[in-house]
């Protein structure tokens, strides 16, 4: 997947209105992404630079690359996604456009492989997208698609914060709002993100429903209210479950994921850690 995204990279067309170099940083002491890397290096005009964050930690690791950003922009994409030919393009023309400190552009699924039917129409991989211009709140900050103004982390140490195990990039945009700066949604700037066949199992998906909502527990906005919320609602979808059941298994999948988003921030709140491993890998 990483050399995938490295190709789309290579093909980006720019319109002769700025340059722009590859920077990648590989969260893996094994160096596991060296080699990709230097062989995409070996055959493109492009400047790559490569960064080892020894330590398992997505905010680490974007800090990593704000570290060794040079330039005006820093745009984020992961490496499980590619993006359309004129994607930095189109970010880049829009945040000159509105004139604003950082545009984000929707993620869409896409799948090598034929998924299951009640994946595809469950849309558990689609994610909510806005209109062109559209000014976004803290909630739906996300770093898998933005072009961002290097000023936007001045004064920051660390800009994204380790001890958020998800959820810090909404974090840091929640940060980045309070401080004065705008952020805008394009809608054609688009990036695609690679669904591999372990992401559609059922284990996989409320394993990581568990994290997600355990990792809410401890953002600063995170308060009486949502326990509260969940306390109601774990009930009400537990009873929901038989019928769900019978409406098919998308339903009852998108139910289940629900739930136990409610029930890690109940575990979490108690001190009980749902998930052990940092990340959902498997």
């Amino acid at each position: 997947m990483l050399r995938r995204l490295l190709d789309r990279l290579k093909e980006q067309e720019t319109g002769e209105s700025f340059t722009f170099s590859i920077l990648v940083v590989d969260n893996d002491q094994t160096e596991s992404a060296k080699g990709i890397v230097e062989d995409f290096t070996a055959g493109s005009s492009l400047r790559v630079s490569y960064h080892v964050e020894s330590r398992q930690n997505i905010a680490l690791a974007r800090n990593k690359a704000v570290q060794h950003a040079r330039g005006n922009f820093l745009a984020f994409i992961d490496d499980d996604e590619f993006p359309i030919k004129r994607w930095l393009l189109t970010l880049f023309e829009a945040c000159r456009k509105y004139g604003v400190d950082g545009v984000l552009g929707p993620v869409k699924p896409h799948f090598d492989q034929t998924p299951p039917q009640w994946v595809v129409k469950g849309k558990f991989y689609e994610r909510q997208t806005y209109p062109t211009g559209f000014v976004i709140d803290w909630r739906k900050g996300r770093t898998g698609n933005v072009l961002l103004k290097m000023h936007v982390f001045s004064g920051l140490e660390e800009p994204f914060q380790p001890l958020l195990r998800n959820g810090e990039d909404q974090d840091f945009f929640r940060r980045a709002i309070d401080r004065g700066h705008a952020f805008i949604w394009c809608d054609e700037a688009v990036a695609y993100e690679v669904v591999p066949p372990i992401r559609w199992k059922r284990t996989f998906m409320l394993r990581r429903a568990l994290l997600r909502g355990a990792c809410e527990q401890m953002m600063p906005t995170f308060g009486l209210r949502d326990i509260a919320k969940s306390l109601v609602a774990i009930p009400l979808y537990v009873i929901a479950i038989p019928f769900a059941f019978l409406m098919g298994q998308d339903r009852l999948m998108d139910l289940l994921v629900r739930l136990c988003d409610h029930l890690g921030k109940l575990l979490a709140t108690v001190g009980i850690n749902p998930v052990a491993e940092p990340y959902v890998t498997e």
